[in-house]
């Protein structure tokens, strides 16, 4: 292993925060690494970590040298970026991460056509409802609902995701058909609830176009989106969902959307998002053919809902 690979691993065990979990992506054992890093210690003649049984420090001397490390892997990653630009064919590794539901059910299809057409692409596909480190763990693309906020990321909006109300026939049997949005109030919800975000209410626009919010009484909570559509077809609550989790169950009948009036505040949209501009051709043309499959206009889950475009202040 040379000078540069050393650097390189370096910057991994800071980033990743510990010589275990660098260990553990590159799959070696970690006294492997910690060898290393001494080595590259040795080979530059000066300490780089402050070590103890449990964790580490930076030294002043390390601290620079994690900057030269970050900055050598971008020039790295640039150097491979253009050499692929100018391959006829794209080859190589593509490596996406999406939640679990996108990656089922949008971005499998896509993957099995593009490597039909282009059989040299490798793909590996991570699929987890936590964000992940893009740069760090060597990403090329992630697909997610709502833009990052880490803004040095490249993101790109690539369809709209609106909300809907949603409750079974059984539900409407045993309950009624809601009249007016403060009918919610009383009826059970299932609703989304994680670390992160806990749906609390119905956000709309009144008459005059301002913002207010009807509270809903949540019997069930769950981190993810098919579990409460699951909970929903059960008959015992209605939920606000966001259109992209939606398959046959509206156009089936299974599902009916309820007080389709209403001007629901839109949902976070469902964003492209990676590390630079300067895309490789393999990137750039599964990026191209995740657009055309999710549709420009109107995006491929809102085809699922018959009129949906007239739901919802949809227009």
């Amino acid at each position: 292993m040379d000078t540069t690979s050393r650097l390189l691993m370096l910057l991994e065990v800071v980033e990743r925060g510990s010589f275990a979990k660098a260990a553990e992506t590159r799959n070696i054992d970690r006294s492997v690494i910690s060898k290393q890093i001494s080595r590259l210690e040795d080979d530059l003649g000066v300490r780089l970590l402050n070590r103890t049984t449990r964790s580490f420090s930076l030294t002043a001397a390390g601290a620079e040298m994690i900057k030269k490390a970050a900055e050598l892997r971008e020039l790295l990653g640039e150097t491979v970026r253009l050499a692929e630009n100018y391959h006829q064919e794209p080859r190589g590794v593509l490596k996406i991460t999406s939640s679990t539901i996108i990656g089922r059910r949008y971005l499998q299809p896509v993957i099995n056509d593009f490597q039909k057409r282009f059989p040299q692409v490798e793909v590996e596909l991570r699929l987890d409802d936590k964000l992940v480190d893009l740069v760090s763990e060597g990403f090329d693309l992630a697909f997610r609902v709502g833009e990052p906020k880490d803004s040095s990321l490249i993101a790109r909006k690539i369809a709209r995701n609106r909300l809907l109300l949603l409750a079974s026939p059984e539900f409407i049997s045993t309950y009624g058909m809601p009249k007016c949005i403060e009918d919610l109030a009383d009826l059970p919800a299932a609703s989304y609830s994680s670390t992160s975000l806990r749906v609390e209410g119905v956000r709309y626009l009144d008459q005059y176009g301002d913002a207010q919010e009807q509270k809903i009484k949540s019997v069930f909570r769950a981190n993810d989106a098919e579990v409460l559509l699951d909970k929903t077809l059960s008959g015992t609550t209605y939920v606000l969902a966001p259109a992209f989790i939606i398959d046959d169950e509206v156009t089936s009948g299974r599902l009916i959307p309820l007080l389709t009036d209403l001007h629901l505040t839109e949902y976070s949209a469902m964003y492209a998002v990676y590390p630079h501009r300067d895309l490789p051709v393999r990137t750039r043309l599964f990026f191209d053919a995740i657009r055309e499959h999710l549709g420009k206009d109107t995006p491929l889950w809102e085809k699922n809902v018959p009129d949906f475009d007239r739901m919802y202040r949809g227009r």
